[in-house]
């Protein structure tokens, strides 16, 4: 069986893609990363290093234009600042009715409908991507919920006449589940990138960035 995983150079795409590749073998594994017009190409590089560390096809599609009317304070033509904050402190001003500044909308919906014609194409039956639990608390990223899979695997399942599914392995495991299961795999956490800021070294500040740094006692993950 062979099987696309969306990879963005993070921790958690990356944890997925060390798992496909111990589940079906390097040679049934395809990455694909998706440019979504962010300010930087760090995370982009990052999977690239990724792929090549696996060994694996690597493919690279560009949405930007979709995402061109959306002023999420990831994006280039937003002229707003990305938060220096937690997302618990995020979700605190959001009440919990509505996404976080840095939600993209309805990004892992598109990247999955755009995946899922890539993957029949190349002889794909699943698509796996690392949305967790921890993203999904607090409506911060309702796109990452396990309702949200739920209803995107139905559709794609219908939708591709069932020859293809979707898979989100840490739907309901949080952050720390996800390190420990990629640190028992061996994953490459010091190819990755965590930080919504493109400088030469991570901001220390901002949402992604601290979510890593809880788990800087692990050497892997302290970059």
């Amino acid at each position: 069986m062979k099987v696309m995983v969306l990879s963005s150079g993070g921790v958690d795409s990356t944890t997925a893609l060390g798992l496909a590749v111990s589940k079906y073998g390097k040679e049934n594994v395809i990455a694909l990363s998706i440019s979504y017009g962010q300010k930087h190409d760090k995370e982009i590089q990052a999977a690239i290093n990724v792929s090549e560390y696996y060994g694996v096809e690597h493919l690279f599609l560009d949405l930007a234009e979709i995402f061109q009317y959306s002023d999420c304070t990831l994006l280039k033509q937003s002229d707003k600042e990305i938060p220096l904050e937690s997302y618990a402190e995020q979700i605190k001003e959001t009440k919990g009715n509505k996404p976080v500044s840095t939600y993209v909308p309805f990004r892992n919906g598109l990247f999955l409908s755009s995946a899922a014609s890539i993957a029949l194409s190349k002889g794909c039956s699943v698509i796996y991507y690392g949305a967790h639990a921890d993203d999904a608390a607090g409506f911060a990223y309702p796109d990452c919920s396990p309702v949200f899979n739920e209803a995107m695997n139905k559709a794609i399942y219908e939708g591709s006449g069932h020859q293809l599914t979707i898979e989100a392995p840490f739907v309901n495991m949080n952050k720390a589940g996800v390190v420990k299961m990629g640190l028992e795999l061996g994953v490459p956490y010091e190819l990755t990138w965590s930080c919504y800021e493109g400088g030469d070294e991570p901001c220390g500040k901002c949402g992604t960035w601290q979510v890593r740094h809880l788990y800087r006692s692990c050497r892997s993950l302290r970059s």
